[in-house]
């Protein structure tokens, strides 16, 4: 299970770098901050899906609840949104570290 972790917090990380160059060469060519968001990323890459979540969230019991928390989401950078639980699910995935408080013998 932790090697699943880390896999896929690794492959995260790895996208979110990725669209960070993206979003930092942007930048340079208009020499001026531009991020990405995720619904702009989302809607190029594949505007059919994007609606179908939309339409899926707006069938639900809670629809307007979840559409406000869809909105929220993807006004954030895509790199943000990826980085965060790719760090999340590495830290989880690595290592529990048991010598942290075992006690020194003095010699």
């Amino acid at each position: 299970m932790r090697l699943i972790l880390r896999v896929l917090g690794t492959w995260l990380i790895g996208l979110a770098l990725v669209l960070a160059v993206i979003d930092g060469t942007k930048s340079l060519g208009a020499n001026e901050l531009l991020f990405t968001s995720l619904g702009t990323l989302w809607n190029q890459l594949h505007p059919v899906g994007l609606q179908g979540v939309q339409d899926f969230l707006h069938s639900r019991f809670f629809g307007d609840l979840l559409d406000a928390t869809l909105g929220a989401l993807l006004g954030y950078p895509a790199f943000a949104v990826a980085a965060v639980p790719g760090v999340l699910l590495a830290l989880l995935g690595r290592k529990p570290r048991r010598e942290r408080f075992l006690r020194q013998e003095q010699i």
